[in-house]
């Protein structure tokens, strides 16, 4: 069995050091640019090229995240970066935008992508579409628990696909990919790599905490050896806001707990104090979600970080002799000394002076050995050693020193070297644009048949959710079925469909890849929906090339990128509705109540007492906007889309009615309401 990766975080270069001498066989860091960390120092493309060259010189591959949502006017930027990485020797790319991995596998065949997490991976018919798309490694979800784990790593393994899986560090309460809550509280989107953190800010559920959106921080350490026996590849730490201190700890635990099979008592006490919000969890992967897994970082925990630095900082203090080389030393009479070091892939000889009459101690074997292994220095660890010397010779401990450090030199060098060929390919879009309508037709999302009214004047469509009955709906109208964008159970959502299509459904909105595959499985026509975060024209060329007919824009892009925004397929957002914020595993009311007395009305409250609704979909539940999107007088800012939806959850039948009215003709909104993204726009 291959022994798992594991993968530390890197924001800038001490943090990087820390990694690599704490014991990671990997890392993941980001460039000035397009990364979901932008608030972390990251890489210029000098420090970016060195950082790769400092890590291969040690064995330690290196990752790009490139892993945010990219704008059509970004696209070119993002493919050079990620060219210029490929070009310097990058190990991979984590990418998020369907459409960035569509361009980069079209023009750099060669370069591993990697799907990030931000992709919202949790079961295992998602990984056909991924394979498809050039991917060769998945990032799974974080809120997977043991037996779905092991059911999507062997699915992977069928396909030849690697599983990366997240082992310790923050724990975000949202699905990654799902979240628009800093968004849409302060226009620093998640997805684009600034979110603020609001969920660690007071939110509280009835009889919760005041903390009801913020988890304790996830570590997986005590069950490394259960994933690895899973297949995963690579054991993933997060943190690249952190410091380098909590890198090195949570690296060398990890590569203890590998290694030996556990975590030292010092050096798991100073895991803990370096970095925890009220301890850790393992909520997710064990099945035991609820109140235990909430947690905030409270003045206790800061302070016990101080004690634990000492420590820490010895682990990263020296370089970690990791290379195993051989060595041959030449010494004879009348020649050049000479020593060859190989690393088992790489060979490298120098040279010195002539070595010299000896006219008191002659070298010898055993002096010169003690004399040239002085490694400590470097990453190089000296596991064979051939001398050939003839008698009688001298050789100065300089002369041994000055080969040693040219030879290490020259190894280093031929360890950095990027090994294939550079890419210039060059980025020209090369985008279809679908038949344009006059004006866009109207499609209504309705949470229960009761809430449907009786006129549906000017509906096109009518979407209803997966979850409930699909019967007493309204006849000659076409019938959507909406798939829950948190996925548990392929086969729940597959035998949910067959009995939507015995009921007149043909088409199914997909907000996962999981459930696009599994929809075309069962015979239906695909709308992807605003959890696939189709943010640009190659997003929609690339879900239309994954068999989607339809597309409703990301809930981020503004109007003006929108209508600009050229897909193959007809295109729409969500022109009214209150937009999903978050979407959970853990449902926020859990940190209150238990479910069984929960009334599924439930909500969160801020710190200024504004209302957030909660409500359950099969398994997940989703936190709601306080106020409606509203752009019923806003026609001519929408005239370049094919379609919008209105999005019914809490409305009455009558207030259901009063909207379809109101977009029809033009009104203005009678409530509170917002304009959501539309036109502000986020970071």
């Amino acid at each position: 069995m291959i022994s798992p990766e594991i993968l530390s975080p890197a924001g800038n270069a001490e943090m990087l050091t820390a990694a690599v001498r704490s014991g990671a066989d990997a890392v993941y860091l980001g460039a000035k640019e397009f990364s979901a960390r932008r608030n972390a120092a990251n890489f210029d493309n000098a420090e970016l090229k060195a950082a790769v060259e400092y890590c291969h010189i040690r064995g330690v591959k290196v990752y790009l995240t490139l892993n945010i949502l990219i704008k059509d006017t970004e696209l070119e930027s993002a493919f050079r970066l990620a060219q210029r990485a490929y070009n310097y020797g990058i190990d991979g790319i984590i990418i998020a935008d369907t459409g960035l991995a569509a361009v980069l596998h079209r023009l750099i065949p060669e370069l591993p992508l990697h799907a990030s997490t931000q992709m919202t991976v949790h079961t295992p018919s998602a990984l056909p579409l991924l394979k498809d798309a050039g991917f060769c490694r998945v990032v799974a979800g974080r809120e997977m628990s043991r037996a779905e784990l092991e059911a999507f790593c062997a699915e992977a393994e069928r396909l030849g696909l690697e599983t990366e899986v997240f082992v310790h560090g923050a724990l975000c309460m949202s699905v990654s990919g799902q979240c628009l809550l800093s968004a849409f509280l302060g226009s620093r989107s998640g997805n684009r790599g600034l979110c603020a953190g609001p969920c660690r800010l007071p939110f509280s559920a009835p009889g919760g905490t005041r903390y009801d959106l913020s988890l304790k921080d996830l570590s997986l350490i005590n069950h490394l050896d259960k994933l690895r026996e899973m297949g995963i590849s690579s054991f993933k730490i997060e943190g690249r806001m952190k410091r380098p201190e909590y890198v090195a700890a949570a690296t060398a635990a990890c590569r203890s707990a590998l290694d030996n099979g556990y975590v030292a008592e010092e050096l798991d006490t100073a895991l803990k104090n370096v970095f925890c919000r009220s301890g850790f969890t393992d909520g997710y992967f064990t099945g035991k979600t609820g109140r235990e897994m909430f947690g905030i970082r409270t003045k206790e925990d800061v302070a016990a970080a101080t004690g634990a630095m000492s420590f820490v900082h010895e682990i990263y203090r020296s370089e970690r002799r990791c290379v195993g080389i051989s060595a041959v030393l030449s010494v004879k009479r009348g020649e050049t000394l000479t020593l060859t070091l190989d690393d088992g892939e790489n060979r490298v000889t120098v040279t010195g002076d002539i070595p010299q009459n000896a006219v008191n101690k002659a070298a010898d074997e055993k002096s010169l050995i003690a004399g040239l292994d002085k490694f400590g220095s470097t990453p190089y660890t000296l596991e064979d050693i051939s001398v050939v010397c003839d008698g009688g010779l001298f050789v100065s401990a300089a002369a041994l020193n000055d080969l040693r450090r040219r030879a290490c030199a020259e190894l280093d060098s031929r360890r950095a070297e990027v090994k294939h060929p550079q890419n210039s390919a060059v980025y020209n879009p090369e985008r279809k644009k679908g038949a344009e309508r006059k004006e866009p037709l109207l499609y209504a999302r309705f949470e229960s048949a009761e809430q449907i009214p009786d006129s549906l004047n000017g509906i096109s469509a009518v979407i209803f959710p997966l979850e409930n009955e699909p019967y007493g709906l309204p006849c000659g109208t076409e019938l959507i079925a909406d798939i829950p964008r948190g996925t548990i159970s392929d086969k729940a959502i597959a035998e949910r469909l067959r009995l939507f299509k015995s009921a007149g459904f043909k088409t199914a909105m997909c907000g996962n890849l999981s459930s696009i595959k599994t929809a075309l499985s069962e015979g239906f026509s695909v709308i992807a929906d605003t959890g696939m975060n189709v943010y640009n024209s190659e997003s929609a060329a690339a879900v239309s090339e994954m068999g989607a007919e339809r597309i409703v824009l990301s809930n981020e892009v503004t109007l003006a990128d929108a209508g600009g925004l050229c897909s193959p397929v007809p295109k729409g957002v969500v022109v009214y509705g209150n937009i999903p914020l978050m979407l959970f595993r853990n449902c926020p009311l859990k940190n209150g109540r238990d479910c069984k007395r929960c009334d599924k009305n439930g909500f969160v409250t801020d710190r200024r007492n504004t209302r957030f609704p909660v409500r359950c979909r099969m398994g997940y539940s989703e936190l709601l906007n306080s106020v409606p999107v509203w752009l019923a007088d806003k026609k001519e800012d929408i005239k370049e889309l094919d379609f919008g939806v209105l999005y019914f959850t809490r409305e009455t039948k009558e207030r259901a009615g009063e909207v379809i009215k109101a977009y029809k003709n033009g009104h203005a909104c009678d409530t509170e309401y917002t304009r959501g993204l539309f036109y502000r726009g986020s970071l």
